[in-house]
């Protein structure tokens, strides 16, 4: 299980970079943008799970930020911090593609790494978005 935490931070930390470089999936794929030391440390089946994370949000990114904007209230999309937004989309991509995590763990997950990565007050933001775009998503899966 520490092996998808990791996992997801450095999918979380791959689109942070993204949202700046705007570099191709496959060059953001290769973690050429993690510092060596950490890149040589790099365990696989993590890896391979970032990746998947980071491709299927790339892919899918105007639904994702869709998703979100939809879910924003009294704010703008254009507003929100990098920190935030990496963290948003990548749970969004979760909650929305990946059925076979309960969304409690990808809210969970997601919250953890704000904790750690974000502001000080930015989890309950990150919480309250999430639990809502959940909702939204397990009344798509009931219809």
């Amino acid at each position: 299980m520490a092996s998808r935490r990791k996992g997801r931070i450095l999918a979380f930390q791959a689109l942070y970079f993204w949202e700046s470089n705007r570099v191709s999936v496959e060059e953001l794929s290769r973690f050429d943008w993690l510092e060596e030391e950490k890149l040589k440390k790099l365990d696989e089946s993590m890896a391979a799970f970032s990746r998947l994370i980071v491709a299927g949000t790339v892919e899918n990114i105007e639904s994702i930020d869709k998703t979100i904007r939809d879910h924003l209230v009294n704010w703008d999309i254009s507003r929100l911090n990098r920190v935030d937004l990496a963290i948003l989309r990548i749970s969004v991509f979760s909650l929305m593609y990946q059925n076979d995590f309960p969304p409690s763990i990808v809210i969970d997950e997601a919250i953890g790494i704000c904790m750690e990565y974000g502001a000080d007050d930015s989890f309950k933001f990150i919480n309250g978005v999430l639990d809502n775009i959940r909702k939204t998503v397990e009344r798509k899966g009931d219809s």
